[in-house]
């Protein structure tokens, strides 16, 4: 089993795929033109993805498709909100995968990429050859306050400073007031609320202080993308009724599933984790696999969360020849 990256690799084909009179997605092909299909979903929402992420699958066996979701990355308009729904993003999802004529594929997420993946492959089980999941995110109102005000307790000195970007009269309601200033049009407005936001993300992803991982998500693209985008969401309760992933966990009953999740994960706790594994259906548990990494945060670059992927992924090779 492999415990690093792939070896870096360029996308066979890339392209743009138009999604409606506004958006316009972003979506790259790498690896075994004849191999077996694999989405890759980001985080976020409104992260974007990276060359590194074509990296987790053996690009002699998997055909490994990478896009970037609405509003996020290399997808345009950066940032828009407008006809930005998780409904969206999944029926994106479906063009895509008729667009390059793909009739089932392996669904990998982590974080929001965790929960759209689950989304997805809620709606359309039949289209899903499995699922591996990391970070798992339902995006319910406690894990939107846990985000906004419950990391302090671990995090107070980072938490503070994203806090105390706004006026006093208005940490009230941290959401809100973010919210306004990342939807106003001026980029004097909403570009250090950007930075504030993603940053304070990026400093609780790991496990031990990343600078790299902070200034990554610093960089003005990413902090607009992610910012305006997760605030978006968030104010929104992912556009589905609360509960509605674990309601219909029953469709999911059939699909091979890894869930890999950081003992440490203070951006998406594992309390969410082993709800979601407590619930999954119990005609579906023989096929289902939970991974805790004893020593990882959030980011799925840590070295055991890292290495517990990538097997995952090699794994799912051995089932899919059992088959």
């Amino acid at each position: 089993m492999p415990t690093e990256l792939f070896p870096r690799i360029e996308p066979g084909v890339t392209g743009l795929l138009e999604l409606d009179g506004l958006h316009v997605m972003y979506w790259e092909v790498s690896g075994n033109a004849d191999g077996v299909p694999v989405v890759f979903l980001h985080g976020g929402p409104g992260a974007g993805a990276t060359p590194n992420h074509r990296r987790f699958f053996d690009p002699a066996y998997y055909r490994i498709i990478i896009f970037d979701q609405r509003g996020a990355g290399r997808s345009r308009p950066l940032g828009e909100i407008e006809d930005n729904t998780t409904a969206h993003l999944i029926a994106d999802m479906e063009r895509l995968r008729a667009h390059l004529g793909v009739k089932g594929w392996l669904v990998f997420g982590g974080s929001w990429g965790s929960t759209l993946a689950l989304a997805y492959g809620e709606a359309y089980p039949e289209r899903c050859l499995g699922l591996i999941l990391r970070g798992i995110f339902l995006c319910r109102q406690s894990e939107i306050d846990w985000f906004l005000d419950g990391m302090g307790g671990i995090y107070p000195e980072t938490w503070r400073k994203f806090a105390e970007f706004l006026p006093a009269a208005e940490r009230g309601d941290l959401l809100s007031a973010y919210h306004r200033r990342l939807t106003d049009p001026d980029p004097k407005v909403h570009m250090p609320a950007a930075r504030a936001w993603s940053t304070y993300e990026g400093a609780c992803s790991t496990l031990l202080p990343s600078p790299e991982t902070v200034a990554e998500f610093g960089k003005d693209d990413m902090a607009l993308g992610l910012a305006r985008i997760e605030a978006h969401y968030f104010v929104n309760r992912i556009f589905m009724e609360e509960g509605a992933l674990l309601d219909n966990l029953h469709r999911l009953a059939g699909l091979p599933t890894v869930i890999v999740q950081g003992r440490y994960d203070v951006v998406c706790p594992i309390v969410t984790a082993d709800e979601l594994v407590r619930t999954w259906p119990a005609a579906g548990k023989a096929r289902l696999e939970y991974v805790i990494v004893p020593d990882a945060g959030h980011a799925a670059t840590e070295p055991g969360i890292r290495k517990a992927l990538l097997q995952a992924t090699e794994k799912f090779k051995s089932r899919r020849s059992e088959t």
